[in-house]
């Protein structure tokens, strides 16, 4: 993900570039409203903000940027407040001050790891972040962070809450989680109880692929499959959305079902795979040629392939390697006008260990 920083005063400038550098290995963009200070600097990777603040902050969200205000919290708030969809799409904003004494997540703490993303900012700064979410200051099972680490899309978003709630209030929540998905040597945590599964009576959550009713309160399923693709350079973006989108209706699966769009390294700023990754909010993986090589199983190669990037095949291999640990294709390789398409499943289990 990459991260735009937002700064407003000469201070909150500095603080950016430092940040900027001391984070070298991080995808940091760097903007300012503050045009006198920045008149001031000769040698600057910071960008003055042209259009208005709130125009501005919807472009970088549509991107799925990750959003770093350095300044009032009520700067942000305002900024943010028009473009705000809901907490499963949102990208992560955070707040930080100009001293870069305090950095705050405001939006999308656990789905679009803002909290996560703070405690890594204070680790790089020393700054202390400054965590409100309940089930964490508290140290309580979060169920949608739980969801988001083991690749689970949430049916039902206002479950959420309910789950939560009774979880902070001490009590202890039930789950029934699919047969054969789960790590039955795993300690499961104090606050939940394990159901048999179907469940035969009502139960807070639901864990399953399956298409049947449940008298739950919070439906996950797995994001089971990936999509694999190569394509020429430069490919117009609608042209790959159209593939992608007959590939899923030939499968019978949808885009919640979807854990990666998945290539190789030197398709990571392919501007039709980041278009449909940004706008559909599913992740785009890459990989080097020597990773989606040291696959094993039977391939459709290609030397000209092989010739060109140094693997093969791209989108077969790219789909299974994003399925690891394990996984199997099931759909093939598929060439239509510069593009190749594969897609693999992946065998999901739940994981309740933090590490």
């Amino acid at each position: 993900m990459s991260l735009t920083v937002i700064s407003f005063t000469e201070k909150g400038i500095t603080l950016s570039e430092k940040l900027k550098e001391i984070w070298e290995d991080e995808d940091i963009s760097l903007f300012t409203k503050c045009r006198a200070s920045l008149e001031k600097k000769t040698d600057c990777s910071v960008c003055f903000v042209d259009p208005e603040l709130e125009s501005f902050v919807r472009g970088q969200m549509e991107e799925k940027n990750g959003l770093l205000f350095i300044g009032a919290c009520g700067i942000a708030v305002r900024a943010i407040a028009p473009v705000i969809r809901n907490k499963l799409c949102d990208s992560p904003v955070l707040v930080m001050d100009e001293k870069g004494s305090y950095v705050i997540p405001i939006l999308s703490g656990h789905m679009g790891g803002a909290n996560e993303l703070a405690e890594r900012i204070s680790q790089k700064t020393g700054a202390v972040p400054v965590i409100t979410t309940a089930t964490d200051i508290n140290k309580k099972f979060a169920v949608d962070l739980f969801a988001k680490k083991n690749g689970l899309y949430i049916v039902n978003r206002e479950g959420i809450a309910r789950v939560s709630a009774k979880v902070l209030a001490g009590e202890q929540i039930t789950m029934s989680i699919e047969t054969g998905h789960r790590r039955t040597e795993e300690k499961i945590p104090g606050e939940i109880r394990i159901l048999e599964y179907p469940p035969r009576q009502p139960v807070d959550v639901v864990i399953t692929a399956e298409e049947r009713s449940f008298a739950a309160v919070l439906l996950l399923k797995p994001r089971e499959y990936v999509i694999g693709m190569g394509c020429r350079k430069g490919k117009e973006a609608d042209k790959i959305e159209t593939l992608i989108f007959q590939t899923m209706d030939k499968l019978g699966i949808s885009v919640c079902q979807l854990l990666a769009l998945a290539s190789i390294e030197q398709k990571k700023e392919e501007k039709g795979f980041l278009d449909w990754s940004r706008k559909n909010n599913i992740p785009f993986l890459t990989y080097s040629s020597q990773e989606l090589m040291e696959l094993t199983g039977d391939f459709h190669s290609s030397a000209f392939v092989k010739k060109k990037v140094g693997v093969d095949n791209v989108c077969e291999r790219a789909a299974l390697k994003a399925c690891e640990p394990l996984g199997r294709l099931i759909y093939e390789k598929y060439a239509q006008d510069g593009m190749t398409i594969a897609a693999a499943r992946r065998e999901w289990r739940i994981k309740f260990d933090e590490k």
